[in-house]
This record gives structure tokens, sequence and C-alpha cells, in this order.
């Protein structure tokens, strides 16, 4: 009997090829979708899952009053790691990374900047699990400029020599310059990692380096993490803090509010609220769209299914009214219906998987993460898969299977039988559900559109056009001589403005604890942000000054007595009036002086966040010269600089980047939502219209004597085609209204993590609704055109 009702089914496959096209097509697409949306979703609640230890290893959250806030930073202090191990009995092991640094490494004629190195206890491999290939794990980081390189770090300057014991020359970074000895190779850090790096230093070059700051409970360099017990209880560790911060800091450092918390590492890349991370976060409620979405398009291509199947009950009619006849129960129907959806289902869920390992280098290109094929054939991703291609098959055969099954052979022999009520009410229901599911899409793609372009777009209160920025990583040469080096390259007709400073926006800089002089002559505490910037910095951004003045070579006390700070600074030591602040006195990292500007607030920060209080002082000790350039021909200016870059600089590489390319890096993630959410969105839209395509040929074949007739009576195309696609248009203008209120409390929440966002208009849903329309129309039309055309005397022959 099973293998009967696979021919039956086989045979209504081949019958109805158009209809099975549309089904089985919409199916396949919608499982793809949703396998890959699958891949993407695991990869993302992998991260940090391959450390052995990972359930035990937590890292240390500092909450610092800085900002006008409470803030959490991951990036804190070094004393904090030892005090930790050596007074509770909790923490087995601590590993203490520094913050990220770039360091020249030079073997023989081999020399890169590399960009991702942190100097490292020793501890490291007994806590993280990354294997080494040699060495020994328990002594490569012991001594002072040792250093351990990735697989790939190695063989680009070793090649296929064996680079254990060689010695290779290290400049800049947070030790002083040296030669380190390869101690250990290990292998590269794995993707999902919420921190990686190519190169790893002992510690101990960095103690040796600056031994003082090791003690400070002040100075921000580090990231802390530390092995426990398996009855390890963080609320009740957690508990103990402040008697372990009394006892552990100063007096002095007792005035600031200082605290700490615990952050579990499986917790590192999803769920951390903190700033000043290691690395890269990623973004749970992202995560929750997307299985929306996936969700979404398997219901979407479930209601196609179904919709036609119910569609086809009809046609099918007299086969189930022979079958009763001849002896058939509704149970056997059931499961022969059932068989037939389960049949089709697999055929798509199989297409889908050809159709995901066609798409998964496409994939990985848009995510920026490494995909194979391997991922699928686990434990539990294909029989997810498959299982939930026979969930969707059942749900979306149940309904058709029952209604087929109910009809009454009498009945139907006699030609008596037509859709009922309900089942046309369900299928309009239906149409109207995914209709306003893709519309909700629709509007949701337009405003994520808006809000990357507003993102992109907007005035962030300094120069960021033909800024071409040149990375020299803090070089003693280039410093000692930086003026001479500016007036060379600004020599360079093709260059119009030069500036040197520590960071530039959207770079990386440090918070600086700074006491300014309030109304009542009180000096208050606070932390902002710092730019550490020479004389032509705000010119040459062209940073408005609402205060006072820049900084000016014409006076002497700038460079050592004077500082500069932005419009939330302002707020934040309590003036309203920018102007009020001009003439105080401030006290910062051993410098004194007055405050001798204010300047506008700009967006150096991410537009996610406010801009926050910054304070800006004059220091020739910086890493990068900010150069504008005319556009006329860049590649001829670049090639300039080169040239005049290696007469000045010929032990440095040149290493360049162009502002605005760099500041919106931040905003990468952003952008693959917006790819993956734009991609899966339209073919979300794309399967729904399948199903109305096939929603309109069945009507339209239903209604072709109706047609006919309507035709030798004289009616025109036009009329027939408005009859056609009437009904349908009517669903999606109902859609529309239920979509809308659905995407605009969605896209709200959604637009929630930008301190800097658009404003949903009316117009966005009125234009997704139109696009909805549209598509519907374009889609009925081609039937009802077509059917309006057909010649009567063939549609009514049979009559």
């Amino acid at each position: 009997m099973f293998k009967n009702y696979l021919k039956i089914a086989w045979r209504n496959l081949t019958k109805n090829k158009g209809y099975s096209i549309i089904n089985i097509g919409g199916l396949a697409i919608g499982m793809a979708c949703f396998l890959m949306i699958l891949m993407f979703i695991n990869n993302e609640l992998s991260y940090d899952g391959y450390h052995e230890k990972g359930d035990n290893i937590y890292r240390v959250v500092h909450h610092m009053d800085s900002n006008n806030a409470k803030d959490k930073w991951i990036w804190g202090n070094a004393p904090v790691g030892p005090a930790l191990k050596e007074d509770f009995s909790e923490v087995i092991e601590k590993v203490q990374f520094s913050g990220r640094s770039d360091v020249l490494l030079e073997y023989n004629s081999n020399s890169f900047q590399e960009s991702d190195c942190f100097y490292v206890d020793a501890s490291v491999f007994n806590v993280f699990t990354w294997p080494l290939i040699s060495g020994n794990p328990e002594t490569a980081l012991e001594a002072p400029y040792s250093i351990v390189l990735t697989e790939t770090t190695a063989k680009k300057y070793f090649g296929n020599e064996d680079p254990m014991g060689k010695v290779i020359e290290g400049v800049g970074g947070r030790a002083n310059d040296g030669q380190y000895t390869v101690t250990g190779i290990m292998k590269d850090v794995p993707q999902n990692s919420h921190f990686s790096f190519d190169v790893l230093l002992s510690m101990s070059s960095f103690y040796q380096s600056r031994p003082e700051i090791f003690d400070a409970w002040g100075y921000v360099d580090f990231y802390t993490y530390f092995l426990v017990g398996k009855n390890f209880n963080v609320d009740a560790f957690q508990s103990k803090m402040p008697d372990f911060l009394d006892k552990r800091r100063d007096e002095e450092e007792k005035e600031y509010f200082y605290n700490l918390s615990f952050e579990p590492l499986k917790d590192a890349y999803l769920k951390s609220s903190a700033v000043r991370q290691p690395g890269i976060v990623g973004s749970l409620p992202n995560i929750y769209i997307f299985a929306i979405i996936g969700l979404f398009i398997l219901v979407i291509a479930s209601i196609n299914f179904m919709n036609l199947a119910t569609a086809r009950s009809m046609e099918r009619a007299k086969e189930v009214g022979v079958r009763k006849v001849i002896g058939a129960d509704k149970k056997g129907l059931v499961y022969q219906f059932l068989g037939e959806s389960l049949v089709m289902v697999i055929i798509s869920a199989i297409i889908g998987l050809v159709l995901v390992f066609m798409c998964i280098p496409w994939l990985s290109s848009i995510t920026g993460k490494q995909f194979n094929i391997n991922e699928i054939f686990n434990s539990y991703m294909l029989p997810l898969y498959f299982g939930t291609a026979i969930i969707t098959g059942l749900f979306s055969g149940s309904y058709p299977a029952f209604i087929l099954s109910s009809f009454k052979p009498a009945s139907v022999l006699k030609g008596l039988i037509s859709s009922s009520p309900q089942g046309v009410n369900l299928r309009k229901g239906l149409v109207i559900f995914q209709f306003s599911l893709s519309i909700a899409l629709i509007a949701s793609t337009v405003i994520v559109y808006f809000q990357l372009g507003f993102m992109l777009n907007k005035n962030l209160g300094f120069d960021n056009e033909q800024q071409l920025v040149l990375d020299f990583n803090w070089d003693g040469q280039i410093l000692d001589n930086i003026e001479t080096v500016k007036d060379e390259l600004k020599s360079i007709p093709e260059v119009i403005s030069v500036a040197g400073s520590r960071t530039v926006p959207g770079g990386h800089f440090p918070a600086a604890g700074t006491e300014i002089e309030t109304f009542e002559g009180s000096m208050k505490h606070f932390e902002p942000f710092l730019y550490e910037i020479d004389f032509d910095f705000i010119p040459h951004y062209e940073i408005e000054v609402v205060a006072g003045r820049p900084y000016s070579r014409e006076f002497v006390t700038d460079s050592v007595q004077a500082m500069i700070v932005n419009e939330a600074a302002v707020k934040a030591f309590g003036y309203a009036d920018p102007a009020d602040i001009i003439g105080k006195k401030f006290q910062q990292w051993g410098r004194e002086g007055t405050v001798v500007g204010v300047v506008k607030d700009f967006n150096y920060l991410s537009l996610h966040q406010e801009v926050a209080p910054l304070s800006m002082r004059y220091s020739r000790f910086g890493r990068y010269i900010s150069l504008k350039v005319k556009t006329d021909n860049m590649q001829q200016a670049i090639a300039s600089i080169e040239q005049k870059w290696a007469e000045l600089a010929p032990h440095r590489p040149f290493l360049y980047s162009f502002l605005d390319d760099s500041f919106n890096e931040q905003y990468q993630a952003d952008f693959m939502f917006k790819k993956l959410f734009t991609i899966f969105s339209f073919l979300a839209i794309l399967i729904a219209c399948l199903g109305l395509f096939g929603l309109a040929t069945y009507s339209a074949m239903l209604r072709t004597k109706e047609i006919g007739i309507r035709k030798v009576l004289g009616a025109e195309v036009s009329s027939i085609v408005t009859l056609l696609s009437k009904d349908f248009i009517r669903l999606v203008l109902i859609s529309i209204v239920i979509a809308t209120p659905f995407a605009w409390y969605a896209m709200n929440k959604w637009l929630n993590v930008y301190a800097y966002k658009i404003d949903i208009s009316w117009w966005v849903f009125a234009l997704a609704g139109l696009i909805a329309v549209t598509v519907a129309v374009l889609t009925v039309s081609y039937h009802a055109v077509k059917s309006a055309r057909a010649n009567p005397v063939k549609s009514l022959r049979s009559e």
C-alpha cells in the first residue's frame, strides 16, 4: 500500500507540473533560507564554546564613574588580577591581557606591523584552550621578550623554516623595543572567539618596561580573566567585593566610585553590556530577528502549500469519490494525502540542501564568517533540518488531507460539491496573513536602509572627507622630528593640510581622571575621554569652536597648561553656558592649567552612542598623521605621499587608511545585518508571490467558462482583468492595515539601539503597501490578462 501511495503521489506531481514547481520551489527556497539562518544563529551561539574549561572562566567587569554614568568596562587596571587570586581561594588561576597592541615585527627581509598583538600572562594556556603546535605551554610566555605566533603568522615570517628559538625584532607596543625569542607556535584562533590575535607576547616584557603601572588601580590597560572551581557561586563572590576593594585601595583612590562585577566567558560575545571590549561583540536581538524571519519564511512557504492544496481540492474531488465508492476509508485517504505532502516536502528539503551548498560561499562573503558543509552534517543540525521539514509537511498537509478525505462520494460524483465558504475564507485568511508578514518585512527593510543611510550621511561635526591617515605607531624617530615630517608632507602639491594626534575619530582613546573648577571654586572629579592633539588638529578637521579659542603656537603655555573640552564635558562639570568654563582651573594626569576653549560636540564615537564628554589637550606624543588631500587624482596623491614617506621614514612601512572608511568599520555588524535582512526579506516576499501566482492560476482556471461567457456577452479585457484581480488586491490592502502597527512597533524597538536615529514616517508604510500592491497586481495580472485574451470558443467548447 505504501508503494501505491508513493506511485500516486508521483503521478500527481508529474501531472500538475506548474503546481508542483511552485509548491516545491517555494518550499525549497523556504527550507534553504531556514537552514542558512540556522547556520548563522548556530555560529553566533557557538562563540567561545571550544574552551574546555569555558564553563569555569569568568572575567572582571570594572564599574567606574565616568562620562556622567556608572559605566561598565572590560578594560581595567592591573592590580585587580593578582589581588583577587591572592585574597580568594575560589580563584584557581588568573590571566591578564594587555590592551590590543600594534608591533612592527621584522625577521630578515620580512617586516610587518601586526595589529592583533596582546601581552599576556604565562598562565594563558592553562586557562584557555589554544593548543600549541610547538613549545611548552607552561613556560612559553614566562621569560621577558618571549613571543608565541599563530601558525599563519609564523609562516608569513619563516615560511617552511622552523621558527622555534629564532629571534624576531619588535618595535612598538607596550614594551620597549627589543628582540623577541619565538618560544611557541599555536594553532590559529578559531573564528568564533570574542577576541582574536595573531601574536602573544610575554607580560613580563611589558612589566620590565613599565613596572609602575602594574600597581596603579587608576591606570586602565588590562583585561582580567580567571578560572574558578565547579561549585563557584558568582553572587556570593560578588558580595565580597566592597570589603575587598576597601582593603586594597588607598584612601585617595576611595574618593572615586569603583566596583567590580563578574561575567562568565559564555556571555562575553552576546550578553555583555560593558564597553571597551577586547574584541567584537554580537547582538542577541539580531539573532532573535533572524530567527523570526526564518520562522516567517517557513510559515509563508507552509501557507502556500496549504492554500494551493485546498484550492485544488475541487480538482481531486472525483478521485476521492471513486476511491470511497470502491472501499477506501477516511483514514486511508488521510494517510495518502499526508504522504503526498511529505513526499513534496522531502523533495523540497533535498533541493533546499543543494541550494545551501551552492550558497555557502555567498553566506561566508556576506557575514565575514567562514561556513563549510561539515557544519550541516553534525549530530543535531541535519536532524533538526529534516525534522522541521517533516513537521512542516504534516502541518501544511493536515488541513488539505482532512478536507479532501471528508468529501461524500454521492455528492462528488453527481457534481454537487463546490468550494465551501469556510475553505474560501481560510484561503483568504492565509493570504492576508502571509502578505501581512511580507509587508512588515518590506517596511522593516526600508527602515533599515534609511537608518544606515542616515548614519553614513549624517554631519558628524568634523570633516571626514578626503582625510588620509598615516599610522606610524608612536615611532620615536618620527616623533623626534614630527614638525619637520609634517612640513615635508604639507609640501606635497596634493596635500591641503596636515595634523598629528594620538587618535582619530573612530579610533581608540583613553579616559583620563580630570578635575575642573566649579562655579563654587571647588574641584570636581570626572573621567572624560581624552584626545591628545597638536596645534593643527582642530582647524584641520574643521571642528567648530563655540567658546574660547583653539590651540595656538602664539600661546607658549598652550603646550603645557591648557585644555579644550567639548559641550558634553561642559555639562558634565555643571556648566550650562560653554563660555562660563573658560578660564577655569583643571588638573589632569599631572598637568595643571586653565580651560581655554570649548568645541561643539562632534561624533567621535559610533552613532550607536551619544557624544560623550571629551577633553582635548596638546601633545606631540602621537601615533597618527592626518592629511587632507585633493581628490582630483587620488592615486597620484597616494603615490606622492608614499614616495615622500619613503624618504622621511625608510625604516617604517607605509600604512594608511581613509578616515571615512575606517570610521564606518564601526558599522560592519550593521551593514551585515542590512544585507542579510534585505536578502531574506526579499526571498520571503518571493515565496509569498509564488503562492499568490499559484492561487491566481487556479482561480483563473476555475472561472474559465465564466470568462468565456462574459466575453461572448461583450466584456472588455480590462473589465475581466479587474474582475480576477480585485479580490486579491483587496486582501493585500487588508494586509497593509494589519502589518503597519506590527512593523512600526518592532522597528521602533530595533531603532532604540541607536543614539541617533531616523523618525519612522507614515510614508514608509505607504511605500511598503505600494510595493506589495504592485507586486500583487503584476503577479495576478499575468493570468488575468491571459485568461481575458483567451478565445471564448475554446473555453465553452465542452459545454
